[in-house]
């Protein structure tokens, strides 16, 4: 239980990846970190592209960045949603400076290149949005997980379980 006393955000929209959402959630968990979903809307039912639903626990503007350790993007085709919101966007901006581990999968790349913290970071994606990754600046690697301080990134559903365990390495501080 090394995260016990952990509070992580995961955002949330519809037609998020049902795997890169809920195996994070779950991993977390499992080591005694408290996850809240986070959406526009408190207690929305939200689904996954393949149909899997998930309940929001609070919206955006229900919670303070200060609150938390940390923060989850993630992938499918809810990033491009998600990035509309300047209340997500403001929360993985004020996650970014006080450098609070955010993780980001597949296509949530998109949020953080909207919230514009990637200038020089070295990321991860999912291979269909490098050429907007690497134009907001990123440097662009196709590895499963890239950890550039406290910016945690991967590719895709097979590498949620070092992606899960890299999030929450930084989470408890290793």
């Amino acid at each position: 239980m090394r995260l016990q006393g952990k509070n992580v955000i995961q955002l949330v929209e519809h037609e998020f990846e049902d795997l890169e959402l809920w195996y994070p959630v779950l991993r977390l968990r499992e080591e005694g970190a408290t996850v809240h979903i986070v959406g526009p809307k408190a207690r929305e039912t939200y689904t996954g592209k393949y149909g899997v639903p998930i309940q929001s626990d609070f919206a955006h503007e229900d919670v303070q960045a200060a609150d938390y350790d940390g923060i989850l993007v993630p992938g499918g085709w809810a990033p491009d949603k998600i990035r509309r919101y300047p209340e997500a966007l403001q929360l993985v901006r004020e996650m970014h400076e006080a450098k609070k581990p955010i993780g980001q999968i597949c296509h949530a790349g998109w949020v953080l290149i909207s919230a514009k913290i990637l200038q020089g970071v070295n990321v991860t994606s999912t291979p269909g949005i490098r050429d907007d990754m690497e134009n907001a600046g990123a440097i662009w690697f196709d590895e499963p997980v890239v950890v550039d301080g406290h910016i945690i990134s991967s590719r895709r559903p097979p590498d949620l379980p070092p992606y899960a365990k890299a999030f929450a390495d930084a989470l408890a501080g290793e």
